[in-house]
């Protein structure tokens, strides 16, 4: 496999950053993950635009225009070369210096690409359903940045892993914020619920596509905050992410969500979700 690291193309298992790299010191350094289908890079303006976001929050001087970036990316589908389905990693970094916490006037932002298979969720999961637990949200107070500082994020995973879930939904004073790796959504007598965006959770793009595909085809949707017992008094809870697009939680803490099996609406948006894919991969711009 072919990486891309500062301007350079570069076999995978040669590729190499110095030890004083700032992402490796501090995890000081954002990314971004974009989904493939077809070789078209899924809602990519909309990735760029959040991945401009974090090196705007973070301060790191963004190493590419938008031209660049579109470069690297088509680089690595281009390398990528099979006509599957893809996931695109991006990270920047703020770059190599002596250690140092203050923001270091020498270093050079450290510009990172890789891609690899996107792999479809099982059938067997879609029609299942997967479980979660609930857990406090321990990580920081800017998870609005998509930061490669996830320690309280795999800790939480792990704690999902261990318990035999998917995933960890997340709780801060009381209110639903998101899941360790993912968004959540919620129905609740039909209606589509999820947390609105802030400093306490990521605005996902998926997040971003369920709520227009909603609001298009006249499902009721609204962003709202969630408290715990709302959560687990649910009809349905979806998980949504780049990689995984939208997961039904059939199972919460061990008991089940609803009738325990993926729900109407969950289907719903799950069809409209995989006929946006497949008009992309047919070349039309618009999914809806």
């Amino acid at each position: 496999m072919q990486v891309y690291l500062n301007g350079q193309w570069l076999d995978g298992d040669s590729a190499c950053v110095s030890v004083l790299d700032r992402g490796f010191l501090f995890g000081d350094g954002v990314y971004e993950v974009i989904p493939v289908y077809g070789g078209y890079a899924f809602r990519l303006q909309a990735h760029l635009n959040r991945l401009q976001r974090s090196l705007h929050e973070t301060r790191i001087p963004e190493p590419h225009d938008r031209e660049g970036w579109q470069a690297i990316v088509d680089g690595l589908i281009e390398r990528f070369g099979a006509d599957g389905d893809a996931s695109v990693y991006l990270q920047v970094t703020r770059g190599v210096a002596q250690r140092d916490h203050a923001f270091p006037a020498e270093a050079r932002p450290t510009v990172f690409g890789m891609i690899n298979p996107l792999h479809p969720v099982d059938e067997a999961v879609l029609e299942q359903g997967v479980a979660a637990i609930v857990r406090e949200d321990i990580r920081w107070h800017r998870c609005d940045i998509k930061s490669i500082s996830l320690l309280g994020n795999v800790l939480l995973r792990q704690e999902a892993v261990e318990a035999g879930a998917a995933e960890a939904i997340l709780i801060r004073d009381g209110l639903v914020t998101e899941g360790a790796a993912s968004n959540v959504f919620v129905v609740k007598s039909g209606e589509i619920i999820t947390p609105p965006t802030d400093e306490c959770l990521l605005g996902g793009i998926t997040r971003e596509l369920v709520l227009e595909l909603a609001r298009f085809h006249g499902l009721a949707v609204r962003e709202a905050p969630i408290r715990e017992l709302f959560l687990r008094n649910a009809d349905e809870i979806w998980l949504t992410s780049s990689t995984k697009e939208i997961l039904p939680v059939t199972r919460l803490d061990g008991k089940p969500v609803g009738e325990g099996v993926p729900g109407p609406v969950w289907h719903t948006m799950r069809e409209l979700y995989v006929r946006c894919k497949e008009r992309l991969r047919r070349g039309d711009k618009i999914c809806y």
